[in-house]
């Protein structure tokens, strides 16, 4: 891989109604979300794309299959790249998760089988390396909020923090191949001894 363009999915219903849903296959895209997903092809038409990723969930290949309409781009789908496992709190209100996760240490799974942001750091990180050892030039993967933000924030240096700056839906982030292997040396390193950054830490 010599170019990555990251994508959050398009606005979902989960969006919309506020839900943590990280069980396959989930909601899909709403109009306003289908309508991000076509001006986000209609952007990116004039670009090569080699290969395209997505998460096993709907709302990410529901908006892969927008981005790419009538083109011969061959898909991929990678469990890599799905959403942090929310455990109980899965179906449930988004807000609610985010109260444990912002009290709780990284290191601490979700109950009820979800996974830790440390478990989930090291899942992305292990999904950039999926990607960089791809043999296609230009990848374009379409992800979750959380996933996107950990590598955006790796790729200045910064490490997770307990709550985390939100991602635009169907905005295309550029990362050159030497970004994604430095966002995915510092989430290992992180997942391998984690800590959240102090919240005015912007280093």
């Amino acid at each position: 891989m010599r170019e990555l363009l990251l994508v959050r999915h398009g606005f979902a219903g989960s969006n919309r109604d506020d839900v943590a849903s990280s069980t396959v296959p989930g909601e899909g895209l709403t109009p306003e979300g289908v309508e991000q997903a076509r001006a986000l092809s209609l952007a990116l038409a004039d670009e090569t794309i080699d290969v395209a990723l997505t998460s096993r969930l709907a709302r990410t290949q529901e908006t892969l299959a927008l981005v790419l309409d009538g083109r011969e781009v061959p898909g991929v789908v990678e469990a890599e790249l799905d959403e942090i496992r929310f455990g109980c709190f899965d179906g449930g209100p988004l807000d609610a998760y985010r109260a444990w996760a912002a009290s709780h240490p990284p290191d601490e799974p979700a109950p009820g089988g979800g996974e830790s942001r440390a478990q989930a750091a090291a899942r992305f990180a292990r999904g950039l390396r999926l990607l960089l050892a791809r043999s296609e030039e230009r990848v374009l993967a379409v992800g979750h909020a959380l996933a996107i933000r950990y590598v955006i924030d790796a790729v200045e240096g910064r490490t997770p923090a307990a709550r985390m700056a939100p991602i635009e839906h169907a905005f295309p982030y550029r990362l050159a191949s030497g970004d994604a292997e430095r966002a995915a040396a510092l989430l290992e390193e992180w997942s391998a001894a984690p800590r959240f950054r102090d919240p005015g830490d912007h280093g």
